[in-house]
């Protein structure tokens, strides 16, 4: 795969970008936002430090999300839960903290990427399928299109990160079922999903927020979670 490494530590950068060659990757160092974010076009995953020495990893991951669907593993050595929580809100698919085994990233960059697929002009899109999926799927005033990523709400569009909009369209495609917490992290995330389930907490969470009511998203206790027939009934 081609990946684009955001790392201003030039050591940590040549060592990594060494290894991850020697796997069969290409891949791209930069060392500031600037570089970064001035050709983001035909990489299939982004590999982001949170220290760069011209904006906060965060903002990067921000912009990166909002011009692109590629995979996003943020390298860090901010341990704290909200630093996790605030790269995931920001778009970030996975968060490995530093120092981390070279065998534990290249699986979590094989589980980020394994799910991504790309349909039409070479837009990027991922689980659930891009391919043979139908044009709109609606519940009450929540639209989505899986073919474009679009998702409106009462007319309006609903800014999603990759892995929200996975998870929705889920949750979506069979509004009555309540999923369990395994399925979505095998389906949304990857069967062998290595990090923690809590970073699903986080995605629901975000979810609710942004569609405007805890009510959209329904908790069942010790199982998982379903639309929320009230509201998509409305």
């Amino acid at each position: 795969m081609r990946v684009l490494l955001i790392e201003d530590d030039e050591h940590v950068a040549d060592a990594l970008s060494t290894v991850l060659h020697q796997q069969g990757n290409d891949i791209v160092p930069v060392s500031t936002a600037t570089e970064a974010l001035a050709d983001l076009e035909g990489f299939d995953l982004v590999l982001l430090d949170l220290g760069l020495p011209d904006l906060d990893g965060l903002e990067v991951c921000k912009r990166i999300r909002a011009a692109s669907h590629v995979p996003i593993i943020v390298l860090t050595a901010r341990t704290e839960e909200i630093d996790r929580v605030l790269a995931l809100h920001a778009g970030a698919d996975d968060y490995v903290t530093k120092p981390y085994s070279v065998h534990e990233l290249r699986a979590r960059m094989e589980a980020v990427t394994r799910r991504v697929c790309r349909c039409g002009a070479g837009s990027p899109g991922s689980a659930p399928s891009c391919q043979d999926a139908p044009e709109v799927v609606t519940a009450g005033p929540l639209s989505l299109d899986p073919r474009s990523r679009d998702v409106t709400l009462n007319g309006r569009p609903v800014q999603l990160t990759r892995k929200e909009f996975d998870l929705l369209a889920m949750l979506m495609e069979e509004p009555e079922k309540v999923h369990t917490r395994q399925d979505i992290i095998s389906r949304v995330w990857d069967e062998n999903w290595y990090g923690s389930t809590r970073t699903l907490d986080v995605h629901i969470g975000a979810l609710r927020q942004k569609l405007g009511s805890y009510r959209w998203i329904e908790t069942s206790r010790g199982v998982g979670f379903r639309l929320g027939a009230a509201v998509t009934a409305s």
